[in-house]
């Protein structure tokens, strides 16, 4: 067989497989389900599955973005083998990196130190993410499983689930706002009042080639509930500063979009920016570190971990003289509501 870029692959003759959806994946797409078991399947060959029918869930036709949920029984076809020469394996030099990354880890709770410019997930020309890493710790189902996501260049703690029961946790948690992250950001300018609540509802707009979350007013029904908290730690003067940002919900780039909503952009940022930011940031990459994360242990307790700087913001604060042993203790504003209801 060979696929539409040229590539042969050999295929596996068999029966088909029917394989049920566990309590760690539920509402994970189709097409990454797949590819946890089978990392070597392409996305053009998953979609091609799916529209020819040849892979079904509960016995009905789906689309590769299909969101799968505990319980569902997914037809899959006898599958392509990995290509001649090519290997999933990885290196050792892999597996350390891979391990170097730890900042706590048990039985059922694995937590990392992502570094900025590190994907967590795949896609075109992405071949080196955390998901792909976490074949370090095994593949299938002994694969960690992401309890939720941070931006490519956004450094910090990513917490993980070594089980289907600790995933559906730890995610459960997330999802209910019972986990508390809370990010340090160098941005633009000074915050006026130095702490407070960003209540502003997020959409998804083109903007020439590329999309961006952009806010909404309340009465606009493109927009999701989105709801920030922010607190002044340092200031460099008129020029910056330093701040602690919480997100109650979790829109996708919702702190940088917000920042950028109160003309406060977070330096660095190469999307969400100004005229003015981009001259102050120079050469910074983006100042967005998810520093700590207080979560409930799915074996009870609580578990809170804090992440060490990377060189990306390390940077920012040689720049601007921020030390970061003087944080203490922050207090955020309590928000009036969780969104417009959310």
């Amino acid at each position: 067989m060979t696929s539409a870029d040229g590539v042969a692959y050999i295929v596996i003759m068999g029966e088909v497989r029917a394989v049920a959806v566990d309590a760690g994946e539920d509402g994970v797409r189709l097409d990454r389900w797949l590819r946890r078991r089978w990392p070597h399947l392409g996305q053009t060959q998953i979609h091609k599955l799916a529209r020819s029918g040849q892979l079904r869930v509960d016995g009905g036709r789906v689309k590769a973005d299909t969101r799968l949920k505990t319980g569902q029984i997914v037809r899959v076809p006898p599958l392509p083998d990995s290509p001649p020469g090519r290997s999933e394996t990885l290196s050792s030099e892999d597996i350390r990196f891979a391990k170097s990354l730890v900042l706590y880890e048990d039985e059922e709770v694995l937590i990392l130190n992502k570094p900025a410019g590190l994907a967590v997930q795949g896609g075109t020309k992405t071949n080196r993410h955390i998901d792909r890493l976490l074949s370090a710790w095994g593949d299938g189902l002994d694969r960690p499983r992401l309890a939720h996501r941070l931006d490519r260049d956004t450094s910090g703690v990513l917490a993980l689930g070594k089980t289907p029961k600790a995933a559906a946790m730890l995610s459960g948690a997330f999802a209910r706002r019972r986990a508390e992250k809370t990010y340090w950001a160098i941005v633009l300018g000074n915050p006026n009042p130095g702490r407070g609540v960003i209540d502003a509802p997020l959409a998804k707009e083109g903007r020439g080639d590329r999309e961006l979350m952009t806010p909404m007013e309340t009465s606009d029904r493109r927009g999701e509930p989105a709801v920030s908290l922010y607190a002044t730690v340092s200031r460099a003067g008129p020029a910056a500063a330093w701040l602690a940002l919480r997100p109650v919900t979790g829109r996708t780039h919702q702190l940088r979009a917000h920042m950028l909503a109160i003309d406060c952009p977070i330096l660095g940022d190469p999307k969400y920016n100004t005229p003015a930011s981009r001259a102050a940031s120079g050469p910074l990459k983006l100042q967005l570190h998810a520093r700590s994360l207080a979560i409930p242990h799915p074996a009870g307790g609580l578990i809170e971990i804090k992440a060490p700087l990377g060189a990306e913001i390390e940077a920012g604060f040689a720049r601007f003289g921020f030390d970061p042993t003087e944080a203490g203790e922050i207090s955020f504003p309590q928000p009036r509501t969780y969104g417009h209801g959310n």
